[in-house]
């Protein structure tokens, strides 16, 4: 398997969905995943998996704000998917 270390800033939106899908209530401390890089740099990550990959996700403030952010964008979507259904039903006339 593959093992990749990934910024926040560099989530595509199926890694930032994995992690949502994993962690909706948020990561907690034993989530985390603590070591030193090549170049003895102290890191924290959580790690989400998909079939041949494993992503160690760098940890931060701006990681949850992304999460946040990405969960409310899918709550919209499926709010309007609802009232587009709403718009469907109101247009057909029942015989």
């Amino acid at each position: 398997m593959i093992r990749k270390i990934v910024d926040y800033q560099k989530l595509d939106e199926d890694i930032l969905s994995l992690l949502v899908d994993k962690f909706p209530d948020g990561y907690t401390d034993k989530d985390i995943i603590s070591f030193r890089n090549a170049q003895n740099e102290y890191i924290e990550a959580v790690e989400v998996r998909t079939e041949d990959t494993i992503y160690l996700v760098k940890i931060g403030k701006r990681l949850v704000q992304a999460m946040l952010q990405h969960e409310e964008e899918d709550d919209d979507d499926v709010e309007d998917e609802d009232d587009d259904e709403d718009v469907i039903n109101d247009s057909i006339d029942i015989c």
